[in-house]
């Protein structure tokens, strides 16, 4: 099972946080024979055994956990799944400032090619008007 990149990245945040508060518990993530992969088509193999669809965060952590401390572990096997992550994302004030210049300088861009686009536009030539002589003009 594959799951998606933001539910890889939020397990792997965790644990990784887990290591850096548990001394016990950062060897175990340092175990050659296991990767955050497998570690993901773990818990999605345990969760679609167990039939349900919804899950605590904690309860998908733990069963992260347990991949890890657990050296005779099943993995399962690899089905197409979809995963849902029901969190929302935090940023630091940095990562605020940052996105918040980078919004700028796109809105700019996009400004710009407005009026290169405007000026970019053929202009009306003026034609010179020829006059055409009328009957009563002879």
């Amino acid at each position: 099972m594959k799951g998606t990149e933001h539910f890889t990245r939020t397990i792997a945040e965790y644990l990784n946080q887990r290591a850096m508060t548990d001394p016990l518990f950062a060897p175990n993530l340092q175990k050659p024979n296991k990767s955050i992969e497998e570690c993901i088509t773990y818990i999605l193999s345990e969760v679609q055994k167990s039939g349900c669809n919804g899950f605590d965060d904690d309860e998908i952590y733990s069963m992260a956990v347990h991949y890890y401390d657990e050296d005779e572990i099943e993995v399962g096997k690899t089905n197409d799944c979809q995963v849902m992550v029901n969190h929302v994302v935090e940023l630091t004030e940095e990562e605020k400032a940052e996105a918040r210049k980078q919004a700028i300088a796109q809105y700019q861009r996009e400004e710009l090619a407005k009026i290169q686009s405007r000026n970019a536009r053929p202009q009306k030539k003026e034609t010179a008007e020829v006059t055409q002589p009328s009957l009563f003009d002879i």
